[in-house]
């Protein structure tokens, strides 16, 4: 890392880059001692947060200074600004508390290359930067620039790149210079704050290579003239609010190796001049208002490896032609109004939204880079593709709204396990036969190194031709219902991993063995034949944050082990024959109403029926010893009142009778001696 001038001896280069330094730099360092030093290079060391030494401005020859992640901080010495050799400054991704552009470059009138990115300046640019006219490349994104941006520096005479992406607060336009040929290769404009409509004069941009407005503000058409970049190799239009048709005169961009337009307004057929395009290796269309046919001139296209026609209007056959070129691995033509059957070789395919009907293509199963497969909200009419089981890469498998049926079986002879299958959406079909879940046991032994990164489902995408390199990373988007609602994910996170077989006629009991599926965030079998228990073994799916189970003919109790979902965000068991208390704490005191409700049997908080006795009482008798007891006890208290009332009346008569004897002889013998004498007669 060490240059020496061959004449003197002197050292002039130096490079310390990713040496693994650490700790701040010592004022008497010999390193200040080194003046004739005209190249230093620290980047990617760790400097501990300590401030640049204002030793630096000692090497007064240096052209070459960089400090691109060092971990400085602080404030920029004033000497460093008095190096007006520099012709190279690099401070990406430092922290500074406070910068004056204005101060830093005054003086550095020499400078070809600066790169600020990353660098907290918060403030506008200023026109100074319009002086600089040996300035070749200009890094400024991610820096919390604000205000108009100079257009002068779009003519800077020998500027070669300029990038301030990433600045939302940064206004401006696209310059309209009518007789000005600019020489500049890289425009990046990403999420910035530029507005206004691209002019006709942009085609004197003719040695552009790369032009990126993704997240701006543009507006307009795109004018013909842009077939005067002839040299382009990359353009990123998405995102912005472009109308009318696609330019006839885009397919003179023969060196085109990126075509991003997707998320505007644009309307009409795809220009033919796109079948020109014989380099394009990303085409991206997506999210606009195009019609008319898919052209069977994009076979020409060898080398695409995306093709995201989603959301738009196509209609008719779709091509199969397209699916002959062996290097494409993303396919996306969602949300249109094509039809066909037989299509497919290729990674990542979704065809959801469209009118595909038919079969399966079984060519899906040579596929083994096949991650993805959506096929949702078509006519397929066709069985369970277990044949689809072997492909070693396959993580979302998506089959929804469609005419699928029959019996889904896991006998060992079928030999399908899926083995990286992370989601699985089978709704809206018309399977039958018991829930299909062995294949997937084997999640709870599927570990992944970046299991609890934010790490997504999509494919890298890398071309270069030797003078300019690309990468591009496709999401993989999907459609799914969660937590009772259709969600559109624009993304897919590795680790996420559900079931929807809901709105079938799957019949028997949820088996037992769920409860292995650990890694389970998301269940719905709903709006099937379901019967028997709730297996308490959901209790072990503790990562599990939506569970539906409604309209089904589950029976029997709740059970209590669902209480350890602490996850649990959606839950529903709606419609079903539950009997029981509903469990409480955790996360079941946050349910409504209606998670609950058509269980007549069901009683306890949220329901408005409540439970006849409370946990704390003591459990009551079985109903017929309870009535037998009652019986008993009734015909005890009977006989004792029968009891007292006939010794209470035999008493009282003895007594009476004695008085009555005693006092009343003469009336009794008077009253029954009649009665006898009258008894006499009567015989007579």
């Amino acid at each position: 890392g060490v240059d020496c001038d061959e004449d003197t001896g002197h050292v002039i280069g130096l490079d310390l880059s990713s040496s693994c330094l650490y700790g701040s730099i010592n004022s008497n360092s010999s390193l200040f001692r080194l003046v004739h030093l005209q190249s230093l290079n620290l980047a990617y060391n760790h400097f501990n947060y300590s401030q640049i030494p204002s030793q630096l401005g000692n090497l007064s020859r240096l052209t070459y200074l960089n400090l691109s992640h060092t971990f400085f901080s602080g404030q920029i010495p004033f000497e460093v600004s008095k190096l007006s050799q520099l012709s190279s400054l690099d401070l990406y991704f430092l922290q500074f508390n406070e910068l004056s552009l204005t101060s830093l470059v005054g003086n550095l009138t020499r400078i070809e290359n600066l790169d600020l990115s990353g660098v907290n300046i918060f403030s506008t640019v200023p026109n100074i930067f319009a002086n600089l006219s040996n300035l070749r490349t200009l890094y400024l994104h991610h820096s919390g620039m604000h205000g108009e941006f100079p257009p002068g520096i779009f003519k800077l005479p020998n500027l070669r790149v300029l990038d301030v992406k990433y600045n939302q607060d940064l206004t401006g336009s696209w310059p309209d210079f009518q007789y000005l040929s600019s020489r500049l290769e890289e425009i990046d404009l990403r999420s910035t704050g530029f507005t206004g409509e691209l002019p006709i004069s942009m085609g004197n941009f003719g040695s552009l290579i790369a032009l990126d407005i993704w997240g701006s503000n543009f507006s307009g058409s795109i004018p013909s003239s842009i077939g005067n970049l002839t040299n382009l190799i990359y353009l990123g239009l998405s995102n912005n609010t472009l109308v009318g048709n696609i330019p006839s005169s885009i397919g003179n961009l023969i060196q085109l190796a990126f075509l991003d337009l997707n998320d505007n307004q644009l309307s009409g057929p795809i220009s033919f001049g796109l079948t020109n395009l014989t380099q394009l290796v990303v085409l991206s269309l997506g999210g606009n208002h195009l019609t008319g046919p898919i052209p069977f001139g994009l076979m020409n296209l060898t080398k695409l490896k995306v093709l995201g026609l989603w959301g738009n209007k196509f209609e008719g056959q779709f091509p199969i032609s397209i699916f002959k070129q062996n290097n494409l691995n993303v396919l996306d033509i969602s949300a249109n109004k094509l039809s066909g059957t037989n299509f497919l070789e290729l990674r990542m395919i979704s065809l959801r939204g469209n009118k595909f009907q038919g079969l399966l293509p079984r060519s899906l199963s040579n596929s083994t880079m096949l991650e993805a497969i959506d096929v949702s909200n078509n006519q397929f009419n066709d069985t369970f593709p277990s044949w689809l089981g072997n492909l070693p890469n396959l993580k979302l498998l998506l089959l929804r709204s469609n005419k699928f049926y029959g019996q889904i079986l896991e006998s060992p002879e079928t030999n399908y396990q899926f083995p990286n299958l992370r989601i699985i959406d089978l709704s809206y079909n018309s399977f039958i036969g018991r829930l299909p879940l062995k294949s997937f046991r084997n999640w709870n032994t599927l570990k992944l190194d970046n299991e609890f990164h934010l790490t997504y489902i999509q494919a890298e995408i890398s071309s270069s031709d030797g003078t300019y390199s690309m990468h591009y990373d496709y999401d993989l988007a999907m459609q799914l219902a969660n937590k009772g609602l259709d969600i559109a994910y624009d993304k897919v996170q590795e680790f996420f991993r559900a079931i929807d077989m809901s709105s079938n006629r799957f019949v028997g009991e949820i088996p037992s063995y769920i409860g292995d599926l650990k890694r389970l965030r998301m269940l719905n079998l709903s709006n099937n034949i379901l019967t028997g228990h709730i297996p308490p073994s959901i209790g072990n799916l503790t990562m599990l944050e939506s569970l539906d189970l409604s309209q089904n003919r589950l029976l029997g109790e709740i059970p209590s082990q669902l209480t350890q979902l602490t996850f649990l965000e959606w839950f529903n068991v709606s419609y079903n024959q539950l009997t029981g208390s509903i469990p409480h704490g955790k996360q079941f005191d946050t349910f409504e109403n209606k998670s609950f409700m058509g269980n007549l049997g069901l009683c306890g908080n949220p329901l408005s029926k409540k439970c006849w006795v409370s946990d704390s009482s003591p459990p009551l008798p079985s109903t017929s010893k309870q009535i037998q007891d009652s019986a008993v006890s009734l015909f005890e208290f009977g006989w004792k009142i029968v009891l007292v009332g006939y010794g209470f009346g035999l008493i009282v008569g003895v007594i009476i009778g004695n008085i009555v004897a005693t006092r009343k002889r003469d009336w009794l013998m008077k009253t029954f001696g009649m009665r006898q004498r009258v008894q006499k007669k009567v015989r007579r």
